[in-house]
Order: structure tokens, then sequence, then C-alpha cells
């Protein structure tokens, strides 16, 4: 077991215009490596990635915000703002740099993975292998469909931020990231009542997901990545996996794996799967690495 279900330190990072909440998990590890988790929209980081953080073995030492929008961060007045992903980028910056990390592995998933995209540019010699799982702007490569698809996000958030329309809200968001879901009410019951936490703010996280990706230059964003491991659940579009594999095609350094019973949930669903892959993978990329 590599950490504990509890983190070992845990609080705010109070920043003007934000106070970002963390946690840091401390490990028995097989390296002495320092790993960044940015979790989704809609659930915060401790519930998205405990489950795999407790079957993770390179990582002495793993930090898990939760980003703009979701969880226990929030703006100074505790109300709901519009905000970029920009924004998100520069508070895991001012986090790492609280925490004195200069050399860190890098995860995210959805949102997240946009952000952790990002934050790869903008500090490339700093981050070293990264995980990405499904994020945005890498959903396909056909830029019509993925305007469609955008629009209809933009309606999810409209309506989220419409009490007496919630309900329907939720219904549009996870038909357009999961439409292939497995509908078992059970299941649907507790993902609606996690998003529904924050219903505002998971608008105001796909508002700033849509604006980044009018605004940012996809293929020069792909092309500032390095050493990535990327994941796609099998009952995903697939569309996304061809993507990806299109990418991997050109990339010595991007692996896909394509991740069997799971749709775009996939770190809720395939926690041990996805723990045993990522170890895997920064074996061997420890293994590749100079001396």
């Amino acid at each position: 077991m590599a950490a504990s279900l509890k983190p070992d330190n845990e609080g705010y990072l109070n920043l003007p215009e934000q106070a970002v909440y963390y946690r840091l998990y401390r490990c028995s590890a097989l390296s002495d490596r320092r790993l960044l988790l940015l979790h989704g929209g809609g659930v915060d980081g401790q519930v998205t990635w405990e489950p795999i953080i407790n079957h993770l073995l390179h990582w002495s030492e793993i930090l898990v915000p939760d980003l703009r929008g979701t969880g226990k961060t929030h703006f100074p007045d505790h109300q709901e703002h519009p905000f970029e992903t920009a924004d998100v980028v520069a508070d895991m910056a001012a986090l790492l740099d609280s925490h004195d990390w200069k050399t860190f592995d890098l995860g995210g998933y959805s949102y997240g993975g946009l952000v952790a995209m990002q934050l790869k540019a903008e500090r490339p010699s700093a981050a070293g292998k990264t995980y990405l799982f499904e994020p945005g702007l890498l959903s396909g490569a056909d830029e019509q469909v993925l305007l469609s698809r955008r629009e209809v996000l933009l309606q999810a958030a409209r309506k989220l931020r419409i009490d007496e329309e919630l309900e329907y809200g939720l219904q549009i968001f996870l038909d357009a990231v999961s439409p292939k879901r497995s509908r078992n009410s059970r299941n649907e019951e507790i993902v609606r009542a996690r998003l529904a936490h924050r219903p505002k703010g998971l608008a105001a996280i796909l508002e700033a997901v849509t604006h980044a990706a009018k605004k940012l230059d996809r293929t020069e964003l792909i092309a500032a990545q390095q050493h990535i491991s990327s994941f796609v659940g099998a009952r995903s579009s697939g569309e996304i996996f061809d993507f990806c594999q299109q990418i991997a095609e050109q990339r010595r350094d991007w692996t896909c794996h394509l991740i069997s019973g799971a749709d775009h949930a996939l770190p809720f669903q395939k926690p041990e799967v996805i723990a045993r892959l990522m170890n895997a993978d920064m074996a061997h990329f420890l293994e590749t690495q100079p001396v």
C-alpha cells in the first residue's frame, strides 16, 4: 500500500483571488519523486484520486488540490464567479512554489487534464512524466464536432445556474461527456449527487474550458507536452482514442491506454487498473532516462 487513505497534511493556500485547498500525501515509495494530481469538473481531488493513490509506488509525495469551482477551494467571498483555465494554472504554479516543488510529475483528468497541459507548457523543464485522462481539447480530431459539443456544454452551464433546471443541466452535461455510460440507477444517483454539490462552480468550469478551447492553439499545446501516458475509456467516444493514437503514431514519447469497461469517469471506475499502468509507465520512463 503506497499511501494511507488520509492526507498527511492539508490546508489552504490563501491567494488574493482564491483560497486553494490542498492535500499532501507522503508515501513509502520506490523513488523519491513528487506527483501533482488535478481532478476533473464537479468532483474534488480527494474523491477522484485517493483510490488510485493507494496503489501508486513511485512517488514519495503526492499533492492533490481542489481546483477552482470544486471542493473546498473558493473565492474570498465564497460566491461563484467566472474564471479562465489560465487562472487555475496560476493557482497551481503558486501552490507548487509554496511547497518549493521545482520538479514534479503530473496527472490531470478532464478539466484538470487541460490545466495540466497548460501547466506543462508554462513550466516545461519542471514537469516530468505526465498522465492525461481524457483531457479537455483532446476529445477528437474533427473541429466541427468539437465545436458542436462545446455549445452543448455551454447550454448545460446555463441550466446549472438555474436552481429549478439543475437536474436538466446535469442530464445535458452527463449525456455530453459520457453518452455510453452505465445508467444503473444507483450509479447515476451517486454521480448526480457529487456533481450537484457546487453546480454553479461546475457551470463556471464548463465555461472556462470552452473559452480555453476557443483561444488556445491546440496543435501548439500538444507539441509542448512530453513523456505522455494518455488514458481513454473504452466506452467513451471512439474518436477520442483514435485521436490519441494519431498523436502517438507521430510521437515516441506518447502512449495511449484504452481502459476496458470504463467511460469518461475512468478514474472512479478503474482505479487499480489505472494505478498499475501508471506504475509500469513510470518504471519504463525511469529506465529510459539518462543517468
